[in-house]
């Protein structure tokens, strides 16, 4: 579904480059803001959340692995962050069975991967980021700000990312509903 909102597409040559990536992320992220990470098996859904992990100051002491059995993982940084993995939830009853939507509440920034599980329970003010693999090692992310503070933020977003230098925005698109 093609809409209005602009998407910012950034290839990464390696994992690596997340990291930069993540840093210029984690300087406009806010207590209560909600990423969710799109992608198949393997696409670097986890990767980017350690990434962003370690730019909020999530100590060495705490491993962030991806929460597929547990579902929540919680971590302690500059910005408390919430880590959800919904791969092993069908649907939106599940999801809310288990409590998370609670989550979205918090004073945390909140990464969800498998977002599709949410159905109707996601949040309006959101930032959809699709992960797409590019053997052998490259990513390429399609940023989606969702609501009026994200569609803000996109610009200083993309600014970070150009001062960092590691993978400079490739180009402003319509975005599609990753839902």
């Amino acid at each position: 579904m093609q809409d209005s909102t602009k998407t910012l597409v950034v290839t990464c040559a390696c994992a690596e480059d997340l990291l930069p990536l993540a840093a210029a992320l984690a300087e406009v992220l806010v207590a209560g803001d909600v990423l969710l990470l799109s992608g198949g098996l393997g696409a670097g859904k986890t990767t980017l959340t350690q990434a962003l992990a370690k730019a909020l100051g999530v100590g060495d002491d705490q491993y962030v692995s991806s929460p597929s059995f547990a579902l929540v993982h919680e971590y302690v940084g500059r910005l408390p962050m919430v880590h959800m993995d919904l791969y092993r939830l069908d649907d939106e009853e599940d999801v809310e069975a288990a409590g998370l939507p609670d989550f979205f509440d918090r004073s945390a920034v909140c990464v969800v991967e498998w977002p599709d599980r949410l159905g109707g329970l996601v949040p309006e003010e959101r930032l959809e980021i699709l992960i797409e693999h590019q053997p052998p090692a490259a990513r390429r992310l399609h940023l989606v700000p969702r609501g009026s503070s994200w569609q803000q933020r996109l610009e200083r977003l993309a600014a970070q990312w150009t001062r960092c230098g590691a993978c400079p925005p490739e180009k402003d698109t319509p975005g599609e509903d990753m839902r």
